[in-house]
């Protein structure tokens, strides 16, 4: 079997399988993990977004929906050439990744012969069923049901060590310009974890909202995700809207409650290292009780010494 994932969930899931082998072609934002970058690339972006700020992004974003209907291009002579037997895609959401649509297009209008598997997960739950699907898929599904069975048990060590413990008032952000509030399996992560997510909507699509609608909740804990970030670049984003934070936030971060962290890797993909991410929210949220996660994934921070570069 010859697989191409154009989702970089997917390509951890066949990597989790063991099933490097088969993989002949990932998505342009795969990174993970490093022994599969030497697959060719089978999607790029319809922009750069190096230098762009978040808002820039979310503008550029919106742009291309516009325009083009779609964030990405497949590269069809690509794909054609590699002549895969399944391709993993997603239709969860557009901007995340190369639509279901768009690859089932390609697949039209150079009649390919190849399945099409679409991973739309929104909860946990669909984020398991995925990796079962693709196990199914693949002739691994025992070798997926076991890879299952362990991430539920690392799930249920995390929920036994936060049991009886006060539960964390936690305002999670997903995106700073414009503010976004956590969805999908996030707002599940972080109830697992131990805190109370003061603005998530699990199971539903991740939203729009006011600063003033965040004024007043006074968390316990801040957590800054932006979706697609990774640690120093979560740090950044956090740096440039201290203001706003801190306005929202000072409690929190007054008592070193308020954390950046790596969602790209942790949180933000329906993949397996999800689990990874529920044990680094538990770290935060309840470090009496669960181990403090390493300093590359997720660090404490707080406000510029100087906050007049921060937006306000």
């Amino acid at each position: 079997m010859r697989i191409v994932s154009t989702l970089a969930s997917g390509t951890e899931i066949v990597a989790e399988l063991g099933l490097h082998d088969l993989l002949v072609g990932i998505s342009h934002e795969c990174d993970h993990p490093v022994e599969l970058q030497d697959r060719p690339r089978v999607s790029r972006p319809r922009f750069d977004a190096n230098g762009l700020s978040s808002r820039e992004i979310d503008e550029a974003v919106r742009s291309a929906m516009a325009d083009h209907g779609s964030v990405y291009v497949v590269d069809g002579d690509l794909l054609e050439r590699l002549r895969p037997d399944l391709i993993l895609a997603q239709a969860m959401c557009e901007v995340c990744a190369v639509p279901t649509g768009g690859i089932e297009a390609v697949i039209a209008e150079r009649q390919l012969e190849t399945r099409v598997l679409s991973l739309d997960a929104h909860t946990i739950e669909e984020i398991l069923t995925s990796i079962r699907e693709v196990g199914r898929a693949a002739g691994v599904e025992e070798r997926a049901t076991d890879r299952i069975e362990t991430i539920r048990r690392r799930l249920d060590a995390v929920r036994t060590a936060v049991t009886g413990a006060v539960r964390t008032r936690t305002l999670a952000i997903e995106w700073l310009d414009p503010p976004f509030a956590p969805g999908h399996w996030v707002p599940q992560m972080i109830d697992i974890a131990g805190g109370e997510d003061l603005i998530g909507d699990p199971g539903h699509a991740s939203r729009e909202v006011r600063w003033d609608e965040l004024t007043g909740l006074d968390p316990d804990a801040l957590i800054v995700m932006p979706c697609g970030y990774g640690l120093e670049a979560a740090k950044r984003e956090a740096d440039t809207h201290a203001n706003r934070l801190l306005s929202l936030a000072p409690r929190a971060i007054e008592t070193n409650q308020a954390f950046v962290v790596d969602a790209s890797a942790y949180l933000n993909r329906s993949g397996p290292r999800f689990v990874k991410g529920v044990e680094i929210l538990a770290g935060l949220l309840h470090p009496d009780r669960v181990g403090a996660p390493a300093p590359s994934a997720a660090r404490s921070w707080r406000p510029p010494a100087r906050g007049d570069s921060a937006a306000g």
